[in-house]
């Protein structure tokens, strides 16, 4: 079946025409100039009156099928293969870590033919690439989903937190779990409730570029991790990624206390209102500390999400019908993403006051990264909480949302869900905030 992919109208008469599919060697000639090159796929909203080769030097370009005076094949196209190294010895000495794939860039690799980026390799194949983690443990491999993160939910958390579960009490002495990084933070945190007192760390990991990219991050970030969950110190879950944009240091987060930060940095990620647990350098561990708050002395395997929680973020302008809709959808639960210290129009207290009646468990949290909510300052904030919206405290608005879906589905009633979500169970609230963000 010949390849065209994203062509369309006058560039798709023209390959069909002369036969030519994608990766077929083509040399095209325009006046005098010949261009000899690979014809890549395109994007779906590309000029269609264009195709686009890659040249011999590396570079791409566009040429108008207007223009084309002659083109023949030299060649057919042929599929880039990946071929897995050789997996390295294991040491049975070693703690013995599961290293589970879930998707995401770190599972991802470049096709150099077309630039895209698409899942292909294994979590088997990660640590056939990475050889290095086997200093640490003796490694076993579980694929147990193959999801771009955005693609993760309430599902998917609950489907991983059982198989890790299930590896657990087959005598696992430490989890990875590698995950696309755009909702890493989320499945972290529905990790750190589901599987709360875990005896073992679980740690999860990702990167921001593919693992065969020169300037990837994955496979310091993943030593890193391998070598973190074979301490039993670290029982429960964290995150870790890079501490910087260069290859020296990579952060261990509290997996309730992470936020990503920047779309393509290495250093995206950041702990909020606390410091990261640990630093990892040159195969070292500098401890920070666990807070206290984040150890809990029995393991709690709970591993159900309510889907119908939603998180809005207020701003000017703000259409308090939205409150009613979700109502009107049977929505159980809302989180509010309020400004400063926690605050919502008053054009939103009548919709809120009618959620809460009906049932809604409200939450406040704030749009600010650092800090907390104080909703006793002002009367905004106090007219809010007569209605009958819990503050939050300085709990990050995207696990608050992923507790509550927790807190709803594991709790006997209203009443016990919302005693959940202003306690603390793993680490997601602390109970004083630093004055200087520098110091968390």
């Amino acid at each position: 079946m010949q390849d065209r992919r994203g062509y369309k109208g006058s560039s798709l008469k023209f390959l069909t025409k002369e036969n030519l599919s994608t990766g077929d060697l083509l040399s095209i000639r325009k006046g005098s100039t010949e261009y000899v090159g690979s014809l890549l796929p395109r994007y779906e909203y590309a000029d269609e009156n264009y195709i686009t080769i890659k040249l011999l030097n590396g570079y791409n370009i566009g040429v108008r099928v207007s223009n084309i005076e002659s083109v023949s094949k030299l060649s057919d196209g042929t599929k880039p293969l990946f071929a897995r190294p050789t997996l390295p010895t294991i040491d049975s000495s070693l703690p013995r870590i599961v290293v589970m794939g879930t998707g995401g860039t770190i599972a991802s690799r470049i096709d150099y033919k077309t630039g895209a980026v698409h899942p292909a390799f294994s979590a088997e194949d990660i640590y056939a690439i990475i050889p290095e983690i086997s200093t640490y443990a003796q490694i076993d491999t579980a694929a147990v989903l193959n999801y771009d993160s955005e693609n993760i939910a309430t599902r998917e958390w609950s489907i991983i937190a059982e198989a890790i579960a299930d590896k657990i009490s087959g005598g696992a002495d430490g989890i990875v779990v590698s995950h696309g990084t755009d909702t890493i933070a989320y499945t972290a945190a529905a990790l750190s409730f589901a599987l709360n007192g875990s005896p073992v760390p679980v740690i999860l990991v990702g990167s921001q570029r593919s693992t065969d990219r020169p300037s990837s991050d994955a496979a310091l970030n993943m030593i890193a991790a391998v070598l973190v969950a074979s301490r039993p110190e670290f029982s429960g879950v964290y995150l870790a990624m890079h501490s910087s944009s260069n290859d020296d240091s990579v952060s261990i987060h509290l997996g309730t206390k992470v936020r990503k930060n920047h779309t393509s940095r290495r250093d995206a990620f950041e702990s909020i209102n606390i410091p990261p647990v640990a630093y990892v350098r040159r195969g070292e561990i500098r401890h920070l500390g666990i807070p206290n708050e984040a150890k809990a002395k029995r393991f709690a395997l709970r591993m159900s999400f309510e889907e119908k929680v939603a998180l809005l973020k207020f701003h000017p302008g703000f259409d308090p019908g939205l409150i009613d809709y979700l109502r009107e959808r049977g929505y159980k639960g809302l989180v509010l993403e309020g400004t400063g210290l926690g605050h919502v129009s008053s054009k939103c207290y009548e919709p809120i006051k009618g959620a809460i009646q009906s049932g809604i468990l409200v939450g406040m949290t704030s749009q600010c990264i650092w800090g907390r909510v104080r909703m006793t300052v002002y009367s905004t904030g106090r007219d809010l909480m007569n209605l009958g919206v819990i503050p939050l405290e300085d709990m990050l608005p995207e696990t608050a949302q992923v507790k509550m879906m927790w807190a709803l589905k594991n709790s006997q009633d209203l009443d016990e869900a919302k005693n959940i979500m202003t306690t603390n169970i793993a680490g997601e609230l602390v109970e004083r905030s630093p004055i200087d963000r520098r110091q968390s």
